[in-house]
């Protein structure tokens, strides 16, 4: 059984999604496919920011994909790309100094399981630097993050402790397909705007589906 952000096909988790194969199931809320949309959002609250960042982590099978995506939008657009790497904890500070010496003007942090095991440090880092900075789930908003756009990472949780219960009544992994996510979230934390004389526009917070005071 998992629960991740990745591409269980592409990590040959799984055959298919649909007809998973083998002996596991789970699953995914695709974070990795969101990261190009994150950057869209994030443009529309950093339109003059030539220079983008994007967390990832060097380890991770996901963090190939989430390069490309992002390049290839950054090169349509103009934008020069700086990826920052961290594998651990003790790599955030390293992380963000090379981010800044980069003049970064927007930070992108990508799907990894490292990330949620850093979140406080990542969102405080943000705020030292003033970088406006997307994340995948709602969590880094609760703890000072700027803006998140995902699925639900408890709903994901959910729905995997209720596999496991099917798993355990004695259903085969195999026959059971990898869940996906139906609905996607826009959080947007203006108390961390404010602290970084961010203004979000009125239309993008007409799209949230939670503003934090």
């Amino acid at each position: 059984m998992f629960v991740y952000g990745g591409d269980p096909v592409n990590d040959k988790l799984v055959v298919s999604l649909n007809s998973p194969g083998g002996n596991v199931t789970g699953v995914t809320f695709i974070g990795t496919t969101l990261t190009t949309k994150k950057l869209e959002l994030l443009r529309e609250i950093t339109p003059g920011a030539t220079d983008i960042g994007l967390l990832v982590n060097p380890a991770s099978t996901m963090a190939e994909l989430q390069i490309k995506d992002v390049a290839e939008v950054a090169q349509r657009s103009g934008l020069r790309l700086h990826v920052a790497n961290i594998s651990s904890e003790a790599e955030v500070d390293t992380a963000f100094a090379d981010l800044v010496q980069s003049k970064v003007g927007a930070l992108v942090v990508g799907t990894d399981p490292i990330f949620a095991f850093v979140q406080r440090q990542l969102t405080a880092m943000a705020a030292r630097y003033r970088i406006p900075t997307i994340y995948n789930i709602r969590e880094y908003c609760e703890v000072g993050g700027l803006m998140s756009y995902g699925a639900s990472f408890t709903d994901a949780l959910r729905q995997g402790g209720t596999y496991v219960a099917r798993i355990i009544k004695g259903e085969k992994p195999t026959d059971l397909p990898v869940l996906q996510p139906t609905k996607f979230e826009l959080v947007i934390n203006l108390k961390a705007a404010k602290a970084i004389g961010l203004t979000i526009p009125a239309q993008l917070l007409a799209r949230a589906d939670e503003v934090i005071d």
